[in-house]
């Protein structure tokens, strides 16, 4: 129910009420007024037909009474008259006319009692007010009763009943309640007539307020109300145009700069609700932030990555999607992360990707590639039933991330929604994992060997503390190779540098060749390396050793107008059989290559306790 009709019907009831109770009190009061009047009436009558009594007594007339009694029906109000002597009178003057004798038990009661009766009774069809008062004897007055009546005082002389009709009362009440009904009505159609008057404007204002925060709950902030009066409401409608303006300026504002924050030519404008998908576009900044601050405190880029599949698959529900890192100095793809897992293979796109990196849409033109809007964009991709959109990550001015959404194609307007927050996250990501790429890099680079790429010495000391805790906790082994080129000295000062440096990327090539991927390769310091087999004992090392040593003899480097070839001692130590300190089994190797020095050179060495001595120096 409108504001405006429950109004005027609680309005319409409460005048309703108020005619009814109007109505009932004016009948009652008219009623009681009617039966007060005709009672007073009665009472005149009485003492007017009470004192003719007492004067035709004095004047010898009361013989005559009977006309007189006659003539008072003929009164205005008056319907009849009777006069009742009482036991008393008959006493002393003997019985009276047959008129006089009481005609009922009321009658003869108020002659006994003496107290007066009134009632409303019904006469022959016609209602009337009956009253039968008793007359009194009484010494005052003059003359008085007891001068003419041999009665003590009090005795009941007689009484007289009046009977007066009700109907034309009754009329003229019914005429008069009505009459009041009737303007009490008319009174309230007016003042409801006045109170619609009144509540129009403000039933307006009411609806119009409705509707223009209506459209505010529904984003659109370009409603206004119209101000019908001068009053308070005028000034509420005024301060709400004013309260409107104010937030469809500052909404639009703020989704305009949002909007340049979220990038995409992404706005707020003719999305729906503009307050609402502008608080979304904040909170999605806010998160954004805290994301880009959780990347930054993250200690490798591979952590990075780990977060930024949490937001696609965890925060944005994709299901598919890869995250791939591009080489550019190699022109080469890698999936880091692709459904979630790690690692995993190339599973949505043509794996040739993988080898020349131009082949992929994302990488070669650094743009948005939308097969939604543009079927059969790309190429490469390989899924029937799905459709994709993939984003760069730019880092210095080249792509060096793509990550692809995969999803059903009847999703596509969602996912579409869904890029500008997702590039926004692209955008925080892009500076911190370039960042963490070049920490990375300058850490490789640190720590590895700048001639011969290998690991170096650095390395060793970073990382043996994790490859003990790995072996104690598999409970496995491994072995210790230290290897020395023989008189390499004799190269440099007879070739030079530069020919010795060829002599140790050549012994480089042929260490890695021989090694698992399991396997460490460290240059440990000049001429000297180290390997740590992994999962090897003394004699499997000693053989894989011996591979080496022969591999090494054998080999030549050519040289400027030459040919070199050299030989190579090998120490063999196992952890933990020999020591259970790294460095321990390490010092073990390096007195077994101490002692294949001097037994002759070219040979291979497996640690003994014997050749353990605390006062040499190696």
């Amino acid at each position: 129910m409108s504001l405006n009709a429950k109004i005027l019907w609680i309005f319409s009831a409460l005048m309703g009420v108020v005619l009814l109770v109007v109505l009932v009190v004016g009948l009652y009061t008219l009623r009681e007024f009617s039966l007060y009047t005709a009672e007073r009436h009665a009472r005149s009558v009485a003492e007017t037909v009470r004192e003719s009594l007492t004067e035709s007594m004095v004047n010898g007339t009361i013989a005559k009474r009977a006309e007189f009694l006659e003539r008072l029906k003929g009164v205005p109000g008056v319907q009849g008259v009777r006069v009742i002597r009482g036991p008393a009178v008959d006493k002393q003057f003997g019985p009276g006319l047959s008129m006089e004798s009481p005609a009922g038990k009321e009658e003869a009661e108020v002659l006994e009692h003496g107290l007066a009766v009134f009632k409303a009774t019904e006469n022959h069809g016609a209602r009337v007010f009956r009253a039968i008062i008793p007359y009194i004897a009484s010494a005052t007055g003059t003359p008085n009763c007891l001068q003419c009546h041999m009665v003590s005082q009090g005795t009941v002389l007689g009484a007289i009943s009046i009977d007066i009709p009700l109907d034309d009362v009754r009329q003229q009440a019914i005429t008069a309640v009505s009459l009041l009904g009737l303007f009490m009505f008319l009174t309230a159609l007016f003042a409801l007539f006045l109170l619609r008057r009144l509540l129009h404007p403000l039933v307006e204002t009411a609806n119009a307020v409705k509707e223009v925060v209506a459209q505010a709950v529904g984003g659109v902030f370009s409603g206004r109300i119209e101000r019908r009066t001068s009053d308070e409401l005028g000034e509420i409608a005024s301060q709400l145009n004013r309260l409107m303006e104010f937030l469809d300026e500052g909404i639009t504002a703020i989704g305009h700069r949002v909007g340049e924050l979220m990038g995409y030519g992404y706005s707020c404008q003719n999305v729906g609700n503009q307050l609402v998908t502008t608080t979304e576009m904040v909170e999605g900044l806010v998160e954004a932030s805290r994301f880009k601050q959780a990347i930054e405190e993250d200690q490798s880029k591979l952590e990075v990555y780990q977060r930024l599949a949490h937001v696609l698959g965890d925060q944005y529900d994709f299901h598919h999607f890869s995250v791939y890192e591009v080489a550019s100095s190699k022109n080469r793809i890698t999936p880091i992360v692709v459904d979630g897992e790690l690692d995993a293979a190339c599973r949505w796109c043509d794996p040739q990707i993988l080898i020349d990196a131009n082949a992929c849409r994302v990488r070669r033109t650094g743009h948005e590639v939308n097969a939604v809007d543009f079927p059969g964009i790309c190429t490469m991709f390989r899924a029937g039933d799905e459709t994709h959109i993939c984003l760069p990550i730019t880092q210095s001015g080249s792509v060096g991330c793509v990550i692809q959404m995969v999803f059903p194609r009847d999703h596509g307007q969602l996912a579409k929604l869904m890029i500008p927050f997702i590039a926004v996250y692209l955008r925080e990501t892009a500076p911190v994992l370039e960042a963490k790429r070049l920490m990375e890099h300058l850490r490789e680079s640190s720590l590895r060997d700048a001639m011969t790429g290998l690991y170096n010495r650095r390395f060793l000391e970073e990382y043996v503390t994790t490859l003990v805790a790995i072996s104690q906790r598999r409970k496995g082994i491994f072995s210790i190779l230290m290897l020395d080129l023989d008189y390499f000295k004799q190269v440099n000062d007879t070739f030079g540098h530069e020919a010795g440096d060829k002599v140790l990327k050549t012994l480089a090539e042929i260490l890695l060749k021989s090694a698992r991927t399991s396997d460490m390769v460290i240059r440990y310091g000049g001429e000297e390396f180290l390997i740590i087999l992994m999962d090897t004992g003394a004699e499997d090392a000693a053989r894989i050793a011996e591979k080496i040593r022969a591999k090494v003899e054998e080999t030549k480097v050519s040289l400027p107008g030459t040919v070199v070839q050299k030989t190579i001692s090998i120490g063999v130590s196992e952890f933990p059989s020999d020591a259970d300190t790294f460095w321990q089994v390490v010092k073990y190797a390096d007195v077994a290559l101490y002692e294949a020095k001097n037994t002759g050179r070219n040979r291979v060495v497996r640690f003994l306790p014997a050749m353990w001595k605390e006062d040499e120096k190696y």
